[in-house]
């Protein structure tokens, strides 16, 4: 950013400042509480079939009466048209443009991959598979995409980017997350932050962003949804911190905080974590918003709180700013209570308070001549352009024995399994309705993977269901039907979830699945496996007698169309896995395992490992050069090697540079990635790539726990080179 820019922003923060200072002078204790109440959309709800399903008298209590500052969610869970949300957003402000100051309700609303509760937005592939495509130019222009969509809506916050780290492959919001690696998830969720926000989150077509869920949720003991986790100061600061600090680097304004608990203290009470670490260390000056009805949870689950109202200044002292309550008024009351008793100060209500300000202004809310954005703006043809391109780019290729795959469109293909012909599945939760399984919801005009398959084929396609989730249908006539046929396509994975309602038991698939498929392998005909779906559920037997195997997750609208192309050879794959596919259920080993979590050389073993993924072409790297081979603790270093494609097809490949530090005072993973690029190569195109490594890819947590570095050696390695790197004193 250049001088100029820092200074404009720099005149421009002063100025909210002296206005937000200004405005707080002028607030009632009640105004001001108020600003810190976040209410669901039902509360204000009236008809939920009506055209407009809003009840203005109960709007106007809330905001008028009850002085709240924000609203979430789409009402009564179902998405709603352009036109609809553009009633309901002006209704909302003009209501606030009622009150003594007139302060605007800032909207939010769970944007998590695309305008999710907008008809006909863009739905781009959930955060696991954009991480796939390790594809930061992808993220941005995601970002991009959903802030101008929700903006044509006159939304203007957005509950997203999901910040934690999937290291939990049983957890139900695997998929909201950016995989396993650290590095990948600070790069990705970045690049959506920055994208989304731009350097004006108040321009017309952008909007502020949420980081989720501060911290330690991703990581549960059980795996289960909102369940503890046991996270280790070290582990915290090593693993779960980093990329939060990314996206308050990027300019995120708020944080969503953890709805369960670490080391025995549920995270809407951490003063550790949300003041002394998030505040004190990173920085962070923004809002801090709680989790659906989780201060009230201190009371009634986690026992710390005696009554509702320690519950309330439990979580205010902790460092919450905003509660989402979110089905009452009853925070605003109990917090009104505790700040006349002098149970909390003031001053921390005004600290709150002036944070939550501070972000409307900086949203543009206060703007009094911000109109709409253009309807055609929403859904464009260049957005949907870069929608196909990011389902394409996350698909993953497992496995292709004997060049199986691409096939011939003439070729004569069975298809079976439960995920085959819904366009839920491609999407997961957070799509039209919070679980997103409501299937009548979804646009016609996209296609499912049988659909897709029907539309590209010349030959025959037959689809039998064979099972649905959990439950056996007509195997033997998919058996029957399989001699007729010279593939089989067998499409199984997850039914759709969300949070809790995605807890399980076990990754194994079902046992109703497991019958279909080896029924069809015992067919003796080619199988090709699919699996999609939000975790890696266990496929080992399958993948072993599999032709092929292709991973899809959550590729969202455009994912049938993206597989079908991939299965016909109109489109080379070059997604990798941003996890550790488990070969057994309880085989969970992350790529960046400690020397101790193997006890023989070579045997991290999973199914399929971090960043693994085939194309239709080869690629080789070569020439790894490192600047010079000693640096000092504060020097930067450039990194060069070549990338062939050596193949007969134009293809993308990812290099990635990975770093073992030899010997350190605390023990260090066997590697760990810290750059990486995206290149498309055409035949016999070589290019040369340079990475530089700085000071922090070299550093670690030490045994005081700050982040240290040691003198000592690295290797550094790309694909099948490494070389050694010695930093000195």
């Amino acid at each position: 950013m250049s001088s100029c820019a820092v200074d404009t922003l720099s005149r421009k923060d002063t100025a909210i400042a002296d206005k937000v200072s200004n405005l707080l002078a002028q607030m009632t204790l009640e105004e001001k509480i108020g600003q810190m109440t976040q209410i669901d959309f039902a509360v204000i709800g009236g008809d939920p079939n009506a055209d407009f399903p809003m009840d203005t008298a109960k709007l106007n209590d809330a905001v008028i009466n009850h002085h709240v500052g924000s609203i979430l969610n789409t009402p009564f869970d179902k998405g709603r048209s352009v036109e609809t949300w553009r009633k309901i957003i002006q209704t909302v402000q003009d209501t606030a443009a009622k009150t003594r100051l007139k302060i605007p309700v800032i909207y939010g609303i769970d944007a998590i991959h695309g305008a999710t509760f907008t008809k006909n937005a863009t739905l781009f592939p959930q955060a696991i598979n954009m991480a796939a495509t390790f594809n930061p130019e992808l993220s941005g222009k995601e970002g991009e995409i959903t802030a101008r969509e929700i903006k044509v809506s006159g939304l203007a916050w957005n509950f997203h980017p999901v910040m934690d780290i999937g290291r939990q492959p049983l957890w139900a919001r695997l998929w909201e997350t950016y995989g396993e690696d650290v590095h990948l998830a600070s790069v990705m969720g970045s690049a959506y932050i920055k994208g989304h926000q731009g350097t004006d989150f108040s321009a017309p077509d952008k909007a502020a962003t949420c980081l989720k869920h501060f911290v330690g949720y991703s990581f549960p003991l059980n795996g289960k949804d909102r369940t503890p986790a046991w996270i280790s100061e070290r582990m915290l600061r090593e693993y779960f911190l980093p990329t939060f600090e990314a996206g308050v680097k990027a300019g995120s304004p708020t944080v969503m905080v953890n709805s369960g608990e670490v080391d025995g203290i549920p995270g809407h009470a951490n003063h550790h974590y949300l003041t002394t670490i998030l505040r004190e260390e990173m920085g962070f000056k923004g809002v801090t918003v709680s989790d659906w009805e989780d201060i009230q949870r201190l009371y009634t689950r986690d026992k710390l709180a005696a009554s509702p109202k320690e519950a309330v200044k439990i979580a205010v002292m902790a460092g919450i700013d905003m509660s989402m309550v979110p089905n009452d008024f009853s925070f605003s009351e109990l917090l009104l209570e505790l700040v006349n008793s002098n149970e909390v100060p003031l001053a921390r209500i005004d600290e709150a308070v002036a944070r939550i300000l501070t972000v409307k202004y900086q949203t543009g809310l206060f703007n009094p001549n911000t109109t709409f954005l253009p309807i055609n703006q929403f859904a464009t043809a260049a957005a949907q352009q870069i929608n196909q391109q990011a389902a394409h780019e996350s698909i993953v290729l497992a496995k292709n024995a004997n060049s199986v795959l691409p096939l011939k469109k003439s070729a004569s293909i069975l298809v079976t399994g439960p995920t085959a012909n819904l366009l839920s599945i491609l999407n997961g939760g957070w799509t039209m309705t919070w679980n997103g399984d409501n299937e009548s919801l979804y646009p016609h005009d996209k296609a499912t993977v049988l659909k897709a398959l029907q539309q590209k084929s010349t030959g025959k396609i037959t689809y039998v269901e064979g099972s649905s989730f959990d439950t056996e249908k007509d195997i033997n006539k998919v058996i029957a039907e399989a001699k007729n046929h010279d593939y089989v396509l067998l499409c199984l994975g997850e039914k759709t979830y969300i949070e809790t309602l995605g807890n399980i038991e076990s990754l194994a698939l079902e046992p109703a699945q497991m019958k279909l498929a080896n029924a069809v392998l015992a067919t003796g005909k080619p199988v090709i496996l699919l699996m999609l779906g939000g975790r890696p559920r266990i496929i080992t037997p399958i993948a072993d007698q599999a032709a092929g195997v292709l991973l899809g997750f959550l590729p969202s609208m455009e994912g049938g169309v993206a597989i079908a192309n991939i299965l016909y050879g109109d489109y080379n794959p070059n997604g990798k896995l941003p996890i550790s596919y488990p070969r057994n259920t309880n085989g969970i080993t992350p790529y960046d395992y400690k020397p101790s979590e193997v006890f023989k050389p070579n045997t991290y073993s999973p199914l399929y490992p971090f960043a693994h993924g085939l194309s239709y072409t080869t690629f080789a790297t070569s020439g790894l050069t490192l600047e010079k081979h000693a640096i000092t603790r504060s020097e930067t270093l450039n990194v060069t090697v070549q990338v062939k494609n050596t193949g007969a097809v134009k293809g993308k490949e990812v290099v990635l540079l990975y770093l073992n530090d030899l010997a350190a005072s605390v023990t260090r993973p066997n590697k760990q990635l810290k750059a990486f690029k995206k290149v498309e190569l055409n035949p016999n195109q070589t290019e040369t790539i340079t990475f530089t490594l700085t000071p922090a890819d070299l550093s670690f947590i030490g045994v005081d726990l700050k982040r240290i570095i040691e003198a000592g050696d690295f290797n550094v390695m790309i694909g099948n080179e490494s070389a050694t790197l010695t930093v000195t004193q």
